[in-house]
């Protein structure tokens, strides 16, 4: 099997309420959506949400990228031949794992229709057989995301996720707000996105909500900060999660080294794909770290992939891909059970693609068929 052609499409997911976090506010969310076809007729997709805070692309970076390195780099080579074609990306240009993510994604979802076989069975198997899922809570007042928990908690979600990093003592009520609204039955989870700007910002916000039962504090510092992340962690009894601090085996064998965490957030996006995460959840494993599973709110498409890597290991304990729940309209059809996620037994990523959709939502859209 070789790969014949990748075709780009720049696409804008409409979301049912704006996305809120510490750095911006998205009323839609920009994504690249990949498709390659090869020469025995089987066609793969793959996805890539960009985010200049995280990664530093966007989302016509990452057009541009693949246009004129990796999609000509890969036309005539074996999909499965995962290891070179992450060779040939990384020789090709350095970084850019939103875009990579793209390719490798898709590479994956036709290795698993080639073989007739769901892509988490040649990640390691299954291991897990549903995760339950929290809801996300963007940032809004104190009252307005207490409001919000009441009613998703009602809906039979049991964890929610909140998202904090603007105001440190606003961020405190929210917390409360939240806790006094639901009860102590559910478990609540908080990420700063690298809001709290310094050690002393984290832990005021920390010791204020002591008493609120948080299941862990993600991101609390700014990414390249290791040793604040490991200053946080020492004083402070709450679990302390890294997301935005890890992007690949570099960032992770830091963290590592100095202890700096008690849980990492993968995100497919930040680390260049399937392959490349599976190599961060085996270095989490070895220091006895578990793993989280996270999202750039991609579509159906990103987050199954995303769901594969977590149902294949058991070092991965949650997931939070959510984002087809937050969108009015989607280009796969990934099914939840809310509040949990269960994946089919289907080959490769186990969805279908909308085509009609697919073209509906596209601002732009690029084909490359032979190389350059």
């Amino acid at each position: 099997m070789k790969i014949t052609s990748v075709s780009i499409y720049l696409i804008q997911l409409p979301l049912k309420e704006p996305f809120i976090v510490s750095y911006h506010t998205y009323s839609s969310m920009p994504a690249i959506i990949v498709k390659i076809e090869t020469d025995c007729g089987l066609v793969g997709y793959g996805e890539g949400v960009a985010d200049e805070h995280v990664t530093g692309e966007s989302a016509r970076s990452t057009v541009q990228v693949i246009k004129h390195h990796l999609a000509s780099a890969i036309i005539g080579e074996d999909p499965f031949k995962i290891e070179k074609i992450h060779a040939l990306m990384d020789e090709t240009i350095y970084g850019v794992p939103t875009a990579k993510a793209a390719i490798d994604i898709a590479c994956y979802d036709l290795i698993g229709k080639a073989v007739n076989q769901p892509v988490y069975n040649f990640l390691g198997g299954r291991y897990h057989e549903r995760f339950s899922l929290a809801h996300v809570l963007s940032i809004k007042p104190p009252h307005e995301m207490a409001d919000e928990a009441e009613q998703v908690v009602a809906m039979g979600y049991r964890a929610l996720k909140m998202k904090v990093g603007t105001d440190p003592l606003t961020d405190v009520e929210r917390v409360k707000s939240v806790r006094r609204r639901v009860g102590s039955d559910i478990l609540i989870r908080i990420d700063a996105n690298q809001g709290w700007m310094s050690c002393s910002e984290a832990l005021l916000v920390i010791n204020k909500i002591q008493d609120c039962q948080v299941d862990w504090i993600e991101q609390p510092v700014l990414a390249d900060d290791i040793d604040a992340l490991r200053e946080v962690k020492q004083k402070t009894s709450v679990a302390i999660m890294v997301d935005e601090g890890v992007k690949g085996t570099r960032e992770m064998r830091e963290v590592s080294l100095k202890r700096a965490a008690d849980k990492v957030n993968i995100k497919l996006m930040k680390c260049g794909g399937i392959y490349p995460a599976m190599k961060l959840v085996h270095q989490a494993e070895m220091i006895g770290m578990t793993c989280q599973i996270g999202s750039m709110v991609e579509s159906s498409i990103g987050s199954a992939a995303g769901f594969h890597v977590a149902f294949s290991k058991k070092a991965i304990t949650s997931v939070e891909l959510t984002g087809p729940l937050k969108f009015s309209k989607d280009v796969g059809n990934l099914v939840y059970d809310i509040p949990y996620i269960r994946l089919n037994e289907l080959p490769g990523l186990g969805i279908q693609i909308d085509e009609n959709v697919l073209q509906e939502l596209t601002e732009e859209k690029v084909v490359i068929s032979k190389k350059s």
